[in-house]
């Protein structure tokens, strides 16, 4: 029974935690994670943010982005086509801990020679990450205690020059109960499914970002975003 608070967050871990999990079942998951991304607009905010902290950088400036946790590459895709709109000369760098999803990721983005991607456990290896101007966090801080972020932020904002880039979920009943009703109909896997509502419940209420943001440093703006989303933009210049 997986169980939603409107005061806390849950603790309840998540199938795709597992950095072992793979197969064909974790193909249609992820394919399954892609469409729910897709239909709700989850990508824009990622690449709207990146086009607010590259205001006033030069087209023709080479500019490296890390996406941290992922996944099948999807959302870097989609940054890679809108930089090829706005001939922005961007890299694109995946980190995911799970080997096997990054094999995917890799096969998925074969046509995209300015992607390339790196097994590493941000947590454990943390000064392997490689330099970067912009670094993404999309669907991955909710993963996490409150100390674990603000402990990877601190680290990150030394890291990144111009700055991060979170997208993550909105804490909220009606999410709850409404991903309930989609992912019945949607989606084709159980672990979508079940990490799907886990994900809502251990998401984040806006009073929770901001007391996190008191303690990172940094320039902060977060906003609502439809649907229930919070864009984060942390800028470290």
């Amino acid at each position: 029974m997986i169980g939603y608070s409107s005061k806390y967050r849950s603790t309840q871990a998540e199938i795709m935690d597992d950095f072992n999990l793979q197969g064909k079942e974790m193909e249609i998951l992820l394919s399954d994670l892609r469409k729910v991304n897709k239909w709700l607009g989850g990508f824009k905010i990622t690449v709207n943010g990146i086009q607010q902290l590259l205001e006033g950088i030069p087209t023709n400036k080479a500019i490296t982005i890390v996406d941290l946790g992922c996944g099948d590459g999807a959302q870097l895709r989609e940054c890679a086509l809108w930089a090829k709109e706005k001939k922005r000369n961007i890299s694109f760098i995946g980190i995911d801990a799970n080997k096997h999803i990054l094999e995917i990721a890799a096969q998925r983005s074969s046509q995209f020679s300015n992607i390339r991607y790196e097994q590493l456990d941000v947590f454990s290896d943390i000064k392997k990450l490689p330099p970067s101007d912009i670094v993404l966090s999309t669907l991955f801080l909710h993963h996490f205690s409150g100390e674990q972020i603000v402990a990877l932020m601190n680290t990150i904002t030394k890291i990144a020059k111009l700055g991060i880039v979170i997208n993550d979920l909105h804490r909220s009943r009606w999410a709850f109960q409404l991903f309930k009703l989609f992912s019945n109909v949607i989606l084709k896997t159980k672990i979508a499914r079940h990490d799907g509502l886990v994900s809502v419940a251990r998401a984040f209420k806006r009073n929770e970002l901001l007391q996190l943001s008191q303690h990172i440093n940094g320039a902060h703006k977060i906003k609502w975003k439809w649907a229930f989303r919070y864009q984060w933009i942390i800028k470290t210049i």
